[in-house]
């Protein structure tokens, strides 16, 4: 009965800065990793970033290395996406979301996440 609540959104110009937050529900909720996606109207959901949980490792694309940051909070079950430096470029749905417990893929593959946030919105005006 898992549940991942997304906030955070919104409008900023290019340049300004906004941080998304996810939090897990349940008590006993445990994950291997959480990561960040988003879609693009006519495009597949791309891989953002993600996080190990456990060691704090982090993983990034390559359009947002030194502009987005992934971290976590485990005693909240909860995981930040610090953004900044925003491009037009960047304006997507973004989603978070669990790894399932056992592996069963690569970390960028949307396929090895088992609980997905609702999705936000984030929107950079030129």
């Amino acid at each position: 009965q898992v549940q991942l609540l997304q906030s955070g959104g919104g409008v900023v110009q290019a340049g300004g800065s906004l941080r998304l937050s996810c939090v897990a529900s349940g008590r006993t909720f445990k994950t291997p990793g959480m990561g960040w996606f988003r879609d693009f109207p006519g495009r597949e959901r791309e891989f953002v970033t993600a996080i190990d949980w456990d060691d704090g490792k982090t993983y990034y694309i390559n359009s947002v290395k030194g502009r987005f940051t992934v971290s976590r909070d485990a005693a909240k079950n909860t995981v930040y996406l610090q953004m900044n430096s925003l491009k037009p470029e960047d304006t997507a749905t973004y989603y978070c979301a669990s790894r399932f417990a056992v592996n069963s893929g690569s970390y960028y593959n949307r396929h090895a996440y088992e609980y997905w946030g609702q999705g936000t919105q984030v929107t950079v005006s030129s």
